[in-house]
């Protein structure tokens, strides 16, 4: 007799799901996310930025599973814990299952999440950032289309990083020795790659915000996108309100010291 049916019917659901998608984010906490933009931002402004950057990952995934019928289930990894209410209010709000990010750096916490997945009957596994706020959705349509033809699949950054990864099978070598926020992770994590004969399919070049100069230009493409057509724009109202506040704060700045 099963005396589990919630765990049979969760095992049963993975396998008609056959992939995870995972949002990888820290809880907005000032002084703790978006240091590079302090100054001229405050600790408090980083953090909303931060925090509007998460729920628009959140939104875009899943208004990309549901366009596209991905079959994959979303999950939020979470950073520095699962109990936070933040998290707790992006579970109910959206409709995501919560992982905890574990390890010492940040290629352990997701080469942690990887294994989890794989662990739980996932045939392919991918991890977003929530640095690209503005990632088009077919973006993740694709990722998921690469997985059917590659062993990995990665989202070049301008700076020489990834804002995604995903994997088919553990591999935790791609995240040992590499040295993070640096312009050398993304060829590193390639030539790993080769080296443990893993074949790999590319996804568009994409600029992600770390410093005051991508913020910048993320600022300028939120207003030339405010000029289009509702239904065209890819920002979302949230994030665009918070970057035109902004940039209207930095000029007030930028005019008391001259």
């Amino acid at each position: 007799m099963d005396h589990h049916p919630r765990k049979h019917a969760a095992a049963t659901a993975i396998l008609q799901r056959e992939g995870a998608l995972v949002v990888f984010a820290k809880a907005p906490i000032p002084g703790q996310v978006k240091t590079r933009l302090c100054p001229p931002l405050t600790p408090d402004e980083a953090a909303t930025v931060h925090g509007s950057f998460v729920l628009d990952t959140l939104e875009r995934t899943k208004a990309a599973v549901s366009t596209f019928r991905l079959p994959v289930d979303r999950y939020l990894a979470c950073a520095p814990s699962s109990a936070l209410a933040f998290f707790r209010i992006m579970e109910e709000r959206q409709a995501v299952r919560l992982l905890d990010q574990e390890g010492d750096d940040l290629g352990a916490r997701m080469d942690g999440v990887f294994h989890t997945l794989f662990s739980r009957g996932y045939g392919r596994v991918i991890i977003a950032g929530t640095d690209v706020p503005s990632l088009p959705l077919e973006t993740y349509h694709q990722a998921v289309q690469l997985l059917d033809r590659y062993d990995t699949v990665l989202g070049p950054a301008l700076d020489g990083g990834y804002y995604l990864i995903g994997l088919k099978k553990v591999a935790p070598l791609l995240f040992r020795d590499i040295p993070w926020s640096t312009d050398r992770v993304l060829a590193l994590t390639n030539e790993k790659a080769a080296m443990l004969g893993l074949s790999v399919g590319v996804l568009p070049e994409w600029r992600d915000v770390d410093t005051i100069d991508d913020l910048n230009i993320l600022i300028d493409a939120s207003q030339l996108d405010g000029r289009k057509p509702k239904q065209e724009q890819s920002f979302s109202a949230r994030t665009a309100g918070t970057l035109q506040l902004l940039a209207k704060r930095l000029r007030a700045r930028t005019e008391r010291k001259s």
